[in-house]
């Protein structure tokens, strides 16, 4: 089985401007989310997706791979479909993986564990999740939730807090954090570009929904813990400086 993963990387951020070009002990952001990818041992190939120039020439001045996409996608999965018919991998590769260009710790378990599901011919699109960590609130609309049925397919993701917990109800509510990382059989990632968005992923702004409110199943790995978080805001970056001992510095 041949995957590929794609690396979707904006240049300007609304919270963090500029971002992926972080100094991270001496290489861009960008940069550290790649080698934590390419640490996977189910990628036979890692690229880089992006509007920019300065990141094109960030990733190829280390060593990796980039390709330039229009500035008018409106979301991330919208430039990896344009990659992939641009490039010509949708016959290459049985599975392409979606990791965030600003997850930089990216464990590469969790990448092997996702693209392992694809050994099922019957997984067409796969994300993942993790039981909801003790003693935070369910009511952060920035930690996504999952609820999963006895086969573990998602049944609805929100950023409201769902399943309710019943002030009489005895049984605690079964609760999943999502993990931001997406994975598709090339012809799902494609067809999913073509489908208007749903009303459900309008109101949630949740684009993951589209594929539930199509009828596409979303097979979820089951993650013992939670990913580490990525780089949303300048407290972010600096919590992830300090794991890598970087200087306070943007490039």
């Amino acid at each position: 089985m041949n995957a590929i993963a794609l690396i979707p990387a904006r240049l300007e951020s609304s919270r963090l401007p500029r971002k992926m070009l972080a100094d991270l002990g001496g290489k861009p952001l960008i940069v550290r989310t790649l080698e934590a990818v390419r640490r996977a041992s189910c990628f036979d190939e890692v690229i880089v997706v992006t509007d920019s120039t300065e990141i094109l020439e960030a990733v190829q001045d280390h060593g990796g791979s980039a390709v330039l996409s229009s500035p008018d996608h409106c979301s991330g999965s919208d430039r990896l479909a344009e990659a992939l018919q641009s490039l010509s991998l949708s016959n290459r590769y049985d599975v392409v993986v979606n990791v965030q260009g600003d997850e930089p710790l990216v464990p590469a378990s969790a990448l092997d564990g996702l693209v392992a599901l694809f050994q099922d011919p019957a997984v067409q699109v796969a994300s993942a999740c993790c039981p909801w960590p003790e003693n935070e609130s369910a009511h952060n609309p920035d930690r996504v939730k999952v609820v999963l049925d006895a086969q573990d397919l998602a049944l609805y993701f929100s950023r409201a807090a769902i399943p309710v917990q019943r002030s009489d109800s005895d049984r605690p509510a079964e609760r999943f954090l999502h993990a931001g990382l997406y994975a598709y059989r090339p012809a799902r990632l494609l067809e999913f570009t073509r489908l208007q968005p749903a009303p459900s992923e309008e109101s949630e702004k949740l684009e993951q929904l589209r594929f539930l409110h199509y009828g596409i199943p979303i097979h979820m790995l089951r993650l013992l813990e939670p990913l580490p978080s990525g780089v949303d805001n300048p407290d972010d970056l600096e919590r992830v400086r300090a794991f890598y001992g970087s200087p306070n510095s943007l490039r």
